[in-house]
């Protein structure tokens, strides 16, 4: 079956009647899981079941488990680890260290029916790298940053979960959180090239990518979901011929970004229009080339009409979907109580937030 080119997410611990009407026209790639969607181990299953059950295959089901900040499972129901960046500093050898850390991320998802985590982060850190981003990066040069999110990645891909890398191009030099604000790299093409866009290059084979919602001056002044230019540089120069997906449209990085081009071309300000708006984004990520979109945190209207907007996958879209999917191998066995042995030892004891 072709694909609808959405990751869509639900309100609640278990769909409405709505939602299941929704997502069965729908058919959506995936589907997305928050907090708000969590409450026990079997609610969390129940809910998955009803996702793939509703989506009429079997869908990928991602979450964001990074571990430390940004993680939507917490106990009891999953280690807490500590922020990213204070692992890997912490580690007497850090790419190890972080990829035990993700098999054991992934034995959690697994057992409840989640079958992807949009980590590794492939993003270079800067000395100006926003908060809300720095201390979930790996690291501040290339090769270092390369090895530990291809570590994540493998951890995970041997945990059955296919690994999502973000923020393609690159999201280190942002100085906003993109969940407020418009960011602007001013950074040279040259410079970009060598660095921040070299990490996600030298990981061109992993299955799926997450786009950065920053605008980079150097090539083009659109955001980079939003952007053919970007996305030819993705394609073609990065080498990179995995699913890409958006990050959330609903972030007000774009919304800014849409206000801003509907000033220009019409004259005046955009109306807040959230269904509208949502709808267009969509459709100008797709035409930009990203292959799904993720909308999430949003009205069933403006769900409904994010659907209709993006519609199904494209041929290309679809194959690099399928191949994605295909990913998702049985997990290699894992001793559980070895593995926290070793981190603990590689990390002085000190693994956990």
């Amino acid at each position: 079956m072709r694909f609808g080119a959405t990751i869509l997410d639900a309100e609640g611990l278990r769909l409405t009647a709505d939602e299941k009407a929704l997502f069965r026209e729908a058919a959506p790639f995936g589907f997305i899981l928050f907090a708000r969607n969590i409450e026990s181990g079997d609610q969390l299953r129940a809910l998955c079941d009803e996702f793939r059950d509703a989506a009429g295959h079997d869908c990928l089901i991602t979450i964001d488990q990074e571990g430390g900040r940004v993680q939507r499972l917490r106990a009891p129901l999953a280690r807490e680890f500590r922020p990213a960046l204070d692992h890997v500093e912490a580690a007497s050898d850090p790419v190890r260290a972080m990829y035990l850390r993700a098999r054991l991320i992934a034995a959690e998802l697994r057992d409840y029916g989640i079958d992807s985590n949009c980590a590794p982060l492939a993003d270079v850190a800067t000395a100006e790298t926003h908060p809300f981003l720095r201390n979930r990066c790996y690291g501040s040069d290339v090769e270092s940053v390369a090895a530990i999110a291809r570590a994540c990645a493998e951890g995970h891909l041997e945990g059955g979960v296919v690994p999502v890398m973000k923020h393609i191009p690159g999201h280190g030099r942002s100085t906003m959180d993109s969940h407020h604000d418009l960011s602007h790299v001013t950074a040279p093409a040259d410079l970009l090239r060598a660095e921040d866009f070299a990490a996600f290059a030298k990981l061109r084979d992993l299955p799926m990518a997450m786009t950065a919602h920053l605008v980079y001056d150097a090539f083009d002044p659109r955001p980079a979901t939003l952007s053919p230019v970007m996305m030819e540089i993705i394609r073609n120069e990065l080498g990179y011929d995995g699913l890409v997906m958006t990050d959330d449209i609903s972030m007000k990085a774009l919304w800014q970004d849409a206000a801003q081009d509907e000033a220009r071309t019409a004259g005046g300000p955009y109306p807040d229009d959230e269904v509208t708006w949502s709808a267009r984004l969509a459709r100008q990520s797709l035409d930009a080339g990203c292959d799904v979109a993720l909308f999430c945190n949003s009205s069933l209207a403006a769900r409904a009409e994010v659907v209709a907007s993006a519609g199904q996958m494209t041929e290309a879209a679809q194959r690099r979907a399928e191949t994605a999917l295909a990913c998702r191998k049985p997990p290699v066995a894992l001793d559980t109580d070895a593995v926290e042995a070793e981190l603990s030892a590689l990390m002085g004891g000190q693994v956990y937030g």
